[in-house]
C-alpha cells in the first residue's frame, strides 16, 4: 500500500491531506507535527490570548474527523529525512517509512543575532508554544516593546493593549509597513494605532536587549542610542521558511525549498508547499515565496491533486490579501506596490475624519486597472478580480464601483467622491 507521509499540520499540509483522501480512498497518510496532538487555526491564537476564544475553538475539525477519514496524526518531530531509502527519523527514536512526502514546515520568525535576545521575556510569536509562553511571561509585565511593524507586531501589540500593558512599536522605515504599504494608508494605520495607545517609534530599531540580575528582560536599546524600559520584547520582524530539515536531506533551498510549478522539489517523490516553499520561476510579478493562509491552502489542494497522481500546475490567480489593525481592515487585490513602480499611477480617495481610504492602481497609458488597496472598506473578491482579469479600465471601472460594495446597507461606498477624483485625474491629465 502506497504511503503518503505529511511534515507539518498547518492549513496546507491539512488540506493536502484531505485533497488527497478525497481522491485516493485506499492512501494510507500520515500528518507530522511537535506542535499540537490536533491541527489548530494557527491564525486565531490571538483571540485565546485575549480571552475571546478557548483552546478547544481552535481545533480544525472535531476529533474524531481524523479517525473517521483515516488520517493518522504522530505528535513527534522529525530530526533526518533519508531520501535514499524513503525513511523518517522522530525524536522518539522511531522510524517511519514512506512512499511519497510532503514538507509544509512552515515558518520561524526571524530572530536577530544581537546582544541581549537570549533575556527571559524575549520572544516571537508564530506557533502554540510561542502562546503558551507569551501568556506565561507577560503575566506582570506593564511595558512591552515591539521590533517590527507588520502583521504579527500588530497582532501583539493588540494582545498587549487587552491587558493593559503598554506598548512601544520600533519600526526601521519612515511609515508603518513601508514595504506594503504606500504613505497615505501607513499614515492611517499609524493614526489609528496611536489612538489605541501603542507608541510608534519610526525610524528606529531594536539593538540590545538589558537584563536584569535575574536574567530578566528589565529596559531595550534602540538604534538611536535611547533606553526604553521593559519587562517583555516582542520580535516581528516577519518570517523565514523553516527548511533546516530539507537542508539537511541534500534538497536545493534557497530562501525556501525550491520547487516546480507542481511544488516538486530536487529530490523525486518529496514535495513542499506552503510557508516553507520558493518557487524557481514565479510568474512575473508574482512572488517567489507566498506565506498567506489562502495560498498556503490553494497550494495544498494543489499538491494533493499531485499525490493521488493526477499530476497538477499550481495557478494562484490574482493576489488577495486581508488583516486587521486592531478595528481597521485592510483588502488587496491585484499588484498594490507601496511605490509606484514606472507606468503605474493610482487614484487615491481618502475619507476627512475615518480611518477609511480606497486606492485604485492602473496603467497610465492604458488606464487598465491592476490592482485595490482597500482600508475599512470591502470590495467583492470576485468583482475586483474580474475587473483585474479581463483588463478592464478606469473608464469601465470608475462607473460601476457599486457592483464591487460588499453590503451596500452597511458598507456605503463614497461613488461620488472617487468619481469627483477620477475626473480631477482626467483634468490634469489633459493639462499636462
Amino acid at each position: 500500500m502506497s504511503h503518503t507521509v505529511i511534515i507539518g499540520n498547518g492549513i496546507t499540509g491539512i488540506t493536502a491531506a484531505i485533497t488527497l483522501r478525497r481522491q485516493s480512498p485506499q492512501e494510507k497518510i500520515t500528518i507530522i507535527s511537535s506542535e499540537t496532538p490536533y491541527p489548530i487555526a494557527r491564525t486565531a491564537l490571538m483571540y485565546v490570548y485575549m480571552g475571546q476564544l478557548l483552546p478547544r475553538h481552535l481545533d480544525l475539525y472535531e476529533n474524531w474527523f481524523w479517525k473517521e477519514n483515516r488520517l493518522e496524526l504522530v505528535q513527534a518531530r522529525v530530526t533526518a529525512i533519508s531520501p535514499e531509502d524513503k525513511t523518517l527519523t522522530l525524536d522518539n527514536g522511531s522510524h517511519l517509512p514512506y512512499t511519497q512526502l510532503l514538507l509544509s514546515t512552515g515558518s520561524t520568525y526571524h530572530r536577530f543575532h544581537l546582544p541581549g535576545l537570549e533575556a527571559e521575556g524575549v520572544q516571537g510569536l508564530y506557533s502554540w508554544q510561542d502562546l503558551e509562553q507569551m501568556q506565561k511571561t507577560t503575566k506582570e509585565v506593564t511595558q512591552a516593546v515591539i521590533a517590527g511593524g507588520g502583521l504579527i507586531g500588530v497582532e501583539m501589540a493588540e494582545m498587549l493593549r487587552t491587558r493593559g500593558i503598554g506598548v512601544t512599536m520600533l519600526v526601521r522605515d519612515a511609515h508603518y509597513w513601508g514595504n506594503n504599504l504606500p504613505p497615505e494608508e501607513a499614515t492611517i494605520i499609524a493614526r489609528h494605532l496611536q489612538e489605541q495607545g501603542v507608541h510608534l517609534q519610526l525610524h528606529t530599531e531594536l539593538a540590545e536587549v538589558l537584563a536584569d540580575e535575574d536574567g530578566h528582560v528589565r529596559a531595550i536599546l534602540t538604534s538611536t542610542q535611547k533606553e526604553i524600559p521593559c519587562q517583555f520584547v516582542g520580535l516581528a520582524v516577519g518570517v523565514r521558511p523553516a527548511i533546516e530539515l530539507a537542508q539537511t536531506a541534500g534538497l536545493d533551498t534557497n530562501i525556501g525549498i525550491l520547487v516546480n510549478e507542481h511544488l516538486e522539489t530536487s529530490l523525486p517523490y518529496i514535495y513542499a508547499a506552503g510557508d516553507c516553499a520558493q518557487f524557481r520561476n514565479p510568474p512575473p510579478g508574482q512572488p517567489s515565496v507566498e506565506q498567506l493562509w489562502y495560498t498556503g491552502r490553494m497550494q495544498g489542494e494543489t499538491v494533493g491533486m499531485t499525490l493521488s497522481g493526477k499530476r497538477t500546475r499550481y495557478a494562484r490567480g490574482v493576489w488577495y490579501n486581508s488583516a486587521k489593525f486592531f478595528e481597521v481592515e485592510y483588502q488587496s487585490y491585484g499588484q498594490v506596490p507601496a511605490r509606484h513602480p514606472e507606468g503605474t499611477s493610482s487614484l487615491f480617495w481618502q475619507h476627512p475624519s475615518k480611518h477609511q481610504s480606497i486606492r485604485i492602481y492602473f496603467q497610465e497609458e492604458t488606464t487598465k486597472v491592476t490592482g485595490f488597496n482597500l482600508l475599512n472598506t470591502r470590495f467583492r473578491q470576485e468583482v475586483c478580480e474580474k475587473w483585474i482579469k479581463e483588463n478592464a479600465t478606469l473608464e469601465t471601472v470608475i462607473p460601476h464601483l457599486g457592483q464591487a460594495a460588499f453590503d451596500a446597507e452597511f458598507h456605503r461606498l463614497p461613488l461620488k467622491e472617487l468619481s469627483l477624483v477620477y475626473t480631477q485625474y482626467r483634468e490634469q491629465r489633459i493639462l499636462s
